[in-house]
């Protein structure tokens, strides 16, 4: 099936937009491995398709977002609702752009990176999204540490070094099959929406001003600390890795490799990631009402901590439920978000180099690259140390995102590497729209981080 498939993209690129025919296929173990009913209802082949908007669905529901969520819920209520929601509404356009462009091209987009710019571009690029991948691990390290550390009682430094594990489990998944991946990934991020679900009970929020936090409000714009957190909610929700990512693991289904079995696919892949992230708002918006149904209504407005967030949930819920579900979850994001981390790696390692590495080696060899400073910090300087450590992996994050966004808008509004498939001028515009804004905030972000 691989080489036919190779041979039908070979034939399809000579007359096409980009340079040279594109070699092997990222992840070429699972690569186009999973069928396409092509007979049956709408639904059935609908559910074919189910499972890569998951997996990207989980770099938006991770620990690095979390301090944000419960220091804008605590501070200011349920205002910032309304940009929790733009920020998931644009990681929505870009993933569903990701998805097209792997779709359509048979190129993830570190392949199309690779294909488009010269080699030192290339080099500067893959290295910059390599340190964003270490920094994303960075966070779910110290998320995972930490939950265990607050369920548990297991020191951070233990629970750093504990966290290595999940390697054997993602060899496991991987021998067995894709489907077992995305499987064990839904099941988490079900865990954690299932615990915020409770948590939203307990807490009793104002159905009223849930409701009014939704609608933009200009005090956004003119309050220098609400903007603040504000830029910090957008800046730290798209992922970089998860572009690249998105737009490889589309390629693991079986569809037509026609213009109406492409189109169909794209179809299919674009809801299977809006629904999944419209999941992953439901879960960032739940953590910010959390906070303000909590901690802002007991007066509370300087909560921006996770360990300050657990260790309070139990006094002003009256229940020890609150605080255990909190760190349930917490849990299921860091273990969730790591499973991620490897197929991102090595799909932006072969994309960028053409560099084929045992998934096992490329895991090992991320994972390494976050504990190692994880566990130097936590020995040295402890839960301060861990939350400072949180705040850089973020910072690296908003560093990156600009370079794989512009490639990314760039690339699927060329008519010539897209063909049919090229954005429409609406979509044209807006995408740009939103990687200028991107590129602004996280700009404005990183100097504030760094000089304010």
């Amino acid at each position: 099936m691989a080489k036919e498939y190779a041979k039908a993209m070979s034939i399809e690129e000579r007359s096409d937009g980009w340079k040279q025919d594109r070699k092997q296929p990222s992840l070429q173990e699972v690569h186009r491995s999973l069928k396409v009913p092509t007979t049956g209802s709408w639904f059935r082949k609908f559910l074919a398709f189910v499972g890569p908007g998951y997996l990207v669905a989980v770099g938006y529901m991770d620990p690095g977002n979390w301090a944000t969520d419960i220091a804008g819920g605590s501070l200011f209520g349920y205002t910032l609702l309304s940009v929790v929601m733009l920020s998931n509404l644009m990681a929505i356009l870009l993933q569903a752009l990701a998805g097209k462009l792997g779709i359509a091209t048979g190129r993830d987009l570190a392949q199309a990176c690779r294909d488009h710019y010269s080699k030192p571009v290339n080099m500067g690029l893959w290295f910059l999204c390599e340190l964003a991948i270490a920094a994303c691990d960075l966070a779910e390290v110290i998320g995972a540490a930490v939950a265990l550390n607050l369920l548990f009682g297991i020191p951070l430094l233990y629970g750093v070094i504990l966290t290595a594990i999940d390697v054997v489990l993602i060899l496991f998944l991987q021998n067995k099959g894709f489907r077992y991946i995305e499987a064990l990934v839904i099941i988490l991020i079900v865990t954690i929406g299932g615990c915020f679900a409770v948590e939203m009970f307990l807490s009793k929020p104002d159905m009223l001003g849930i409701a009014k936090g939704f609608v933009p409000n200009a005090e956004i714009l003119s309050n220098p600390e609400m903007l603040y957190i504000a830029i910090g909610i957008l800046g730290a929700t798209v992922m970089p890795h998860n572009l690249y990512l998105h737009s490889s693991i589309v390629q693991t289904r079986q569809f037509s490799l026609t213009s109406r079995g492409k189109r169909e696919a794209i179809r299919f892949a674009t809801l299977d990631s809006t629904i999944a992230l419209l999941f992953a708002l439901f879960i960032n918006a739940g953590i910010l009402i959390l906070s303000a149904a909590t901690f802002h209504r007991a007066g509370m407005t300087d909560v921006a901590d996770i360990n300050d967030a657990y260790h309070l949930l139990t006094p002003l819920l009256g229940t020890t439920l609150g605080s255990i579900l909190f760190g349930v979850a917490l849990l299921a994001s860091g273990q969730n978000s790591t499973l991620t981390g490897t197929l991102a790696g090595q799909i932006v390692m072969e994309g960028f180099l053409n560099i084929r590495m045992k998934p096992w080696i490329r895991r090992l060899l991320t994972r390494l690259i976050a504990i190692i400073p994880a566990v130097i910090v936590t020995a040295m300087y402890g839960e301060g140390g861990t939350a400072q450590l949180l705040i850089l992996s973020q910072v690296i994050l908003s560093l990156q995102l600009s370079f794989a966004v512009v490639p990314l808008v760039k690339f699927t509004n060329d008519k010539n590497k897209m063909g049919e498939f090229v954005n429409p001028l609406w979509l044209k515009i807006l995408a740009w729209i939103v990687a200028g804004i991107i590129m602004v905030l996280n700009a404005y972000l990183l100097f504030q981080t760094i000089f304010g």
